[in-house]
């Protein structure tokens, strides 16, 4: 098991520390009561200021919840239990004493029976004490429609900033109470999750097969109501989506949105998800949204979970409020994506096309030993990079073979101008890049002949590159053959040249610059870099009469 902890028992408490370390923990503290009592709290809260204090917590491993979510505008205090268990009601209890004045407060608990019996007896006993206590139980799941008990999962955090921002406005613990019961009974939630959750157990062996996932699981990992088949995000977000939907009450209510990730899912997964949601029918009843981002996790779960809030204005005014926490990401208007109009481009074809029979003879037979070597360079470039200089380097070949009709043969200073362009618009990689400088750069060359343009263009190559001769990189097969083209040697000159420096490359032991820069001493040992190579194999495709 590869994660990064010390012990399982010492995990929570150090993260704690942590978080109190860090910025999101600069204006918070705990109670000095470890092991057994983890409570983090507002360090700006006056007991005596006349407001309620709301108060939430249970089982660590869903961060940032709960004690991401303590600052103004939503929790006074958190009760951190251990992994995935319920807080002592001695933590809770502690909870309760520190933060409560004469205003009282609200304890907003998950349905779990663990966290509704500890946070319970806590409350009994906080009110023996002559303290005044509410207590609301969010039971947000909708995916086992036919349990008498609904669990609690991300919409709890709903709750938090709904019954938060009342408290923060002054209201008393009757109404903030009241508002947060109703803020959960209008909350459904469902999460879908391609991978269950390891809870640091050197034995932990996942139930779902590689071709798995699965519908409703709850936030410990629990089964989900039923296993479904891969497919791809839409299919996956609409199975969700529809689901969700078809548990809210008929009408056309507007509602909130929340998008949150159980765990490991990728960043740029969970934007592509939010629009995979936008193409359902959901979509349609969503006002506002928050996330995707991370509101209530379950350790290393790859899943997400959809959250609904039926809205009235004084729920969306209390979703939209500024708070402190910066793990609340804020709620904004649900709408089309801007867009404005592209500037306009320099034309790739400003020059009129012109013909050369013989340039045009040179670049088709170019193309075509870049095509057919594709794999070959490939697979050279898989020993010591990432596998794809072929695919790369054919790129190239396929946009200008697809371009000849349209360029200006006949003009050597337009075409390197043209070719510039339109690498610059439809070539890929670093190589393509390199090129579009190459040729643009002798475009704009004052030089007389085209050889010494190049020459300009190699200048450029390596100033914005950052790559010499020597540095082993195509570049040692470039500048030898541009340098023999610039003397005036004849053709079999330049190809010898661009060949050797080729060859040369595989006896350099260290690169210095490009991919292969970051690969062990020993592992370049005569292997040729790509690029050099496939530059070599260019020059020796366009020996005249070939």
């Amino acid at each position: 098991m590869k994660r990064f902890f010390n012990t399982r028992e010492r995990l929570v408490p150090e993260a704690l520390e942590g978080l109190l370390r860090s910025p999101a923990g600069k204006d918070l503290c705990r109670l000095d009561g470890y092991p057994d009592i983890k409570v983090i709290l507002r360090r700006d809260w006056e007991r005596g200021a006349g407001k309620v204090a709301v108060i939430s917590g249970g089982g660590s491993g869903h961060e940032p919840a709960h004690a991401g979510f303590v600052g103004r505008g939503m929790l006074t205090a958190a009760v951190c239990g251990s992994l995935f268990a319920s807080p002592g009601v001695d933590a809770i209890l502690a909870g309760i004493l520190a933060v409560t004045g004469e205003a009282g407060c609200l304890l907003v608990v998950k349905n779990y029976t663990g966290d509704r019996l500890n946070f319970g007896l806590a409350a009994e006993q906080a009110r023996a004490l002559g303290l005044k206590v509410e207590m609301v139980i969010v039971g947000d799941d909708i995916s086992l429609p036919g349990h008498r008990q609904a669990r609690g999962i991300a919409g709890t955090v709903i709750v938090h900033k709904a019954a938060g921002h009342m408290a923060e406005s002054g209201a008393s613990l009757e109404r903030v109470a009241a508002f947060a019961a109703d803020v959960a009974a209008r909350t459904r939630s469902i999460g879908l999750s391609l991978s269950d959750c390891d809870t640091y157990d050197e034995g932990h062996a996942s139930r779902l097969a590689a071709d798995e996932g699965e519908l409703g699981l709850g936030i410990h990992g629990e089964p989900g109501a039923k296993r479904i088949a891969l497919a791809d995000a839409g299919g996956l977000m609409t199975l969700a989506a529809d689901a969700l939907l078809a548990a809210l009450p008929k009408g056309e209510a507007r509602h909130a949105l929340m998008l949150n990730n159980l765990g490991t899912t990728p960043v740029i997964e969970m934007s592509l998800l939010l629009e995979a949601f936008a193409a359902t029918a959901l979509a349609r009843r969503v006002a506002l949204v928050a996330g995707p981002a991370p509101f209530m996790t379950a350790l290393d779960m790859n899943g997400f979970s959809l959250t609904l809030v039926e809205l009235t204005d004084e729920i969306a005014a209390s979703l939209q409020a500024d708070v402190a926490p910066t793990a609340w990401t804020g709620m904004a208007p649900w709408q089309e994506p801007t867009v404005i109009a592209v500037p306009d481009l320099p034309d790739i074809f400003a020059a009129a096309p012109s013909n050369n029979l013989a340039l045009r003879d040179a670049v088709q037979r170019g193309a075509k030993v870049l095509l057919e070597n594709e794999g070959a360079l490939n697979a050279l470039d898989a020993r010591i990079g990432d596998g794809d200089a072929g695919s790369t380097f054919a790129e190239t070949a396929r946009v200008i073979d697809g371009a000849l009709d349209r360029l200006p043969l006949a003009d050597p200073q337009a075409l390197m101008q043209t070719l510039g362009r339109l690498l610059a618009r439809h070539a890929g990689g670093s190589s393509g890049a390199l090129l579009s400088i190459l040729f643009a750069t002798a475009g704009r060359s004052e030089q007389a002949r085209w050889e010494a343009a190049l020459l300009e263009g190699i200048v450029a190559m390596q100033r914005y590159g950052g790559a010499r001769e020597g540095d082993r990189t195509m570049l040692d097969a470039l500048i030898p053959a541009v340098r023999a083209l610039d003397a005036g040697a004849a053709w079999a000159e330049v190809v010898r040249a661009a060949r050797g420096g080729a060859d040369a490359t595989a006896k350099m032991g260290k690169a210095e610059a490009g991919r292969a820069s970051y690969i062990p001493d020993g592992q370049l040992d005569n292997v040729p870099d790509p690029g050099a190579e496939a530059i070599a194999r260019l020059f020796e495709a366009l020996i005249p009469g070939g």
